[in-house]
C-alpha cells in the first residue's frame, strides 16, 4: 500500500502525519521546539532545531505507522507564513528565524503603511496588510538597523524555503507562502517590483517562485537517511498552513469557512478570485493559481492558555492547575475543564487578548492585553474562561469583516489544537451563532499538504476530489441564549478596544524604552 506524508512545519512544532492514498490517517509524530523571546519585540527560533524536527518527525511517523520509506509515494509540505531569515552566499544563516510574532519592525511598518499602504498601494496589489508580521517590513528593518548584515545577505527566505534548501540544495518558494510576504503581486503572480524597490533588494535575493504542485527529488543522502526514506522520494513544495487547512477540513466552496486555533488563530474562506478589503481588515493569499483564501489571522490563540498556566495558574496552592513544566495534558485539560464550569461571560470578566499585538481586523502591533471588570469574586477559572472567550471574540471580529467581502458564511469547520476541546468548540459555535462541524482528524494542514502532494504526482487531478475524505466527527449547535449573551459581550469588546486604541502606543513605548525594565 502506497502512503503519503503531510509535513506541517508550525510555529512551535513540526508534525508529520502518514495517510493512505485515500486519506485515512495511520500515524502522527510531533517534534516540538521553543519560540524564543529574548526581548519584548522579538520572537525568534533556531532554524537548525526545526530542520532536525522535520527529520525526526518523518522518521517517527513512519515508525508509528509500522511503515518503511519504500512505502512512501510522496511528501507534501505545509508551513507557517511570514517567517524570515537572512542567509549568506554559502547558505549559512546570518540571523535566527524571525517569526510572524516578531514585532521589531513596528516603526517601519507604520511608516510604510502611511506612505504606501491602502487599497491602491501595497495592500491592494499584494493582499498582505502592512504590518510588522510581514517579511517586507522586516527586510526594511535590517536595511536600516543592521546594514552590514543586510548587505552580506545573499538570500532572504522563510523556514520552508530554508528546509528545502537544506534537503535539496535549491531555493524555491511556493506562490502561496510568497503571497504572504508583502512582495507578491496578486494580479501578475510574480514578485512586485515596487515592493522590492522599497525593500532595497532584487529578485536574485529571493527564492524562485514555483506552484504548490512543484516537485523536488534527489534529497541529500544524510537527510534521507535521517528520515528513513529514499533520496528520490518526491517532495511537493505545497502551500501555506492556512490555505492547506481549508483543503484539509473540506472548506473550499462558497460559504464554507475554516477556523483554526492553535498557537494563534484564523478564519478563512476560499474564493475563485482575489478580493481585498477597502478598509484593509483582511488578507488575500494565493493557494494554487485558481483559488485564493480570504480571511484574517489573530496573533493570540492557544499560546494565551500556555501563558496562563505557566505564569498565573502555577502559584503555590494552585492545585492541579499548578505546573511549571509546560503544557502537560493534565494541566491543559484541567484549565479548560475549570473554564467550562463557569457561565458564559465569566461572571462579568472580559479579556482583550492582544498580548502580542494584533493582526486582523485591526492590524495593530501596539495593542496589548486587558482584563476588564476584575472583581473580588473572580478566581482562576474565571480568568481561564475570559481568556478562551477573548480568543473567540477575536474570531468573531474577523468573521464580520470576511463576510462583508465574501458573503454570508453558512458552514464553519474547525481545526487546530482547540478542536480537541468540546468546551472551546461549543464556545465558538455559540459566539458565531452557527453550527460548527468538527472533522475526525484535527490535522487539517497536514492532510491538505498530503492532498497537494497527491495532485503533484498525478494521483489526484484536483484537490476537490479529496473533499469526500473529510469525515465529520461531531457537530455543535449554537445555544441561542448564550449567543445573545455573546452578542452583548462582542459589542462591549469592540467598544473597549476602540476607546483604548489611542492609549496602547503609550504603553508599548513604555515597555520598549526600558522604563518597564527599570521599574522592575
Amino acid at each position: 500500500m502506497k502512503l503519503v506524508i503531510g509535513l506541517d512545519i508550525g510555529t512551535t512544532s513540526t508534525k508529520a502525519v502518514v495517510f493512505t492514498a485515500q486519506g485515512a490517517m495511520l500515524s502522527r509524530y510531533e517534534s516540538a521546539y521553543p519560540l524564543e523571546q529574548p526581548e519584548p519585540s522579538r520572537a525568534v527560533q533556531d532554524p537548525e532545531r526545526i530542520v532536525r524536527g522535520v527529520a525526526d518527525s518523518v522518521r517517527g511517523a513512519l515508525a508509528e505507522a509500522g511503515a518503511s520509506g519504500d512505502d512512501v509515494a510522496a511528501v507534501g509540505i505545509s508551513a507557517a507564513m511570514h517567517s524570515l531569515m537572512l542567509l549568506d552566499k554559502r547558505g549559512d544563516p546570518l540571523t535566527p528565524l524571525i517569526t510572524w510574532a516578531d514585532s521589531r519592525s513596528s516603526e517601519q511598518a507604520a511608516r510604510l503603511k502611511l506612505e504606501h499602504g491602502g487599497g491602491n498601494g501595497l495592500y491592494g496589489r499584494t493582499g498582505t496588510p502592512v504590518h510588522p508580521m510581514s517579511p517586507l517590513t522586516k527586510i526594511i528593518w535590517f536595511r536600516e538597523r543592521e546594514p552590514e548584515v543586510f548587505s552580506e545577505a545573499a538570500m532572504f527566505a522563510g523556514i520552508k524555503e530554508y528546509v528545502l534548501y537544506r534537503l535539496f540544495g535549491q531555493y524555491v518558494v511556493d506562490e502561496s507562502v510568497a503571497s504572504a510576504t508583502g512582495m507578491f503581486n496578486l494580479e501578475t503572480a510574480d514578485w512586485d517590483e515596487q515592493a522590492l524597490a522599497l525593500a532595497g533588494i532584487d529578485r536574485s535575493r529571493l527564492p524562485e517562485l514555483v506552484p504548490a504542485t512543484a516537485v523536488l527529488t534527489g534529497m541529500a543522502p544524510g537527510y534521507a537517511a535521517a528520515m528513513g526514506i529514499g533520496v528520490h522520494t518526491p517532495f511537493a513544495v505545497g502551500a501555506s498552513d492556512g490555505a492547506l487547512a481549508n483543503l484539509g477540513v473540506g472548506a473550499a466552496g462558497p460559504g464554507e469557512a475554516a477556523v483554526t486555533i492553535g498557537t494563534s488563530g484564523a478564519m478563512r474562506v476560499m474564493s475563485p478570485r482575489p478580493l481585498t478589503d477597502p478598509r484593509g481588515r483582511t488578507f488575500c493569499y494565493a493557494v494554487d493559481g485558481s483559488r485564493w483564501i480570504i480571511g484574517g489571522a489573530s496573533n493570540n490563540g492557544g499560546m494565551l492558555l500556555s501563558w496562563f498556566i505557566n505564569q498565573l495558574a502555577s502559584s503555590p496552592g494552585g492545585g492541579e492547575l499548578a505546573s511549571r513544566s509546560g503544557l502537560s495534558g493534565r494541566s491543559y485539560e484541567a484549565v479548560i475543564r475549570s473554564a467550562g464550569a463557569v457561565a458564559a461571560g465569566a461572571e462579568g470578566l472580559l479579556f482583550l487578548p492582544y498580548m502580542t499585538g494584533e493582526r486582523a481586523p485591526h492590524w495593530n502591533p501596539d495593542a496589548r492585553g486587558v482584563f476588564f471588570g476584575v472583581a473580588l469574586h473572580h478566581r482562576q477559572e474565571h480568568f481561564a474562561r475570559a481568556i478562551m472567550e477573548g480568543v473567540v471574540l477575536c474570531i468573531r471580529s474577523i468573521s464580520a469583516a470576511v463576510e462583508e467581502l465574501t458573503g454570508p458564511v453558512k458552514e464553519v469547520r474547525a481545526s487546530g489544537g482547540f478542536a480537541r476541546s468540546p468546551v472551546w468548540r461549543q464556545m465558538l459555535s455559540d459566539m458565531l451563532g452557527r453550527e460548527l462541524l468538527v472533522p475526525e482528524s484535527h490535522e487539517a494542514s497536514a492532510l491538505g499538504a498530503a492532498i497537494m502532494a497527491l495532485c503533484a504526482i498525478g494521483e489526484l487531478s484536483s484537490p476537490d476530489e479529496a473533499k469526500g475524505w473529510v469525515r465529520i466527527g461531531c457537530r455543535h449547535e449554537p445555544d441561542q441564549q448564550v449567543h445573545l449573551i455573546y452578542q452583548e459581550l462582542f459589542h462591549m469588546f469592540e467598544d473597549i478596544y476602540g476607546r483604548l486604541a489611542p492609549e496602547f502606543p503609550k504603553m508599548t513605548r513604555f515597555q520598549r524604552t526600558g522604563a518597564f525594565a527599570a521599574s522592575c
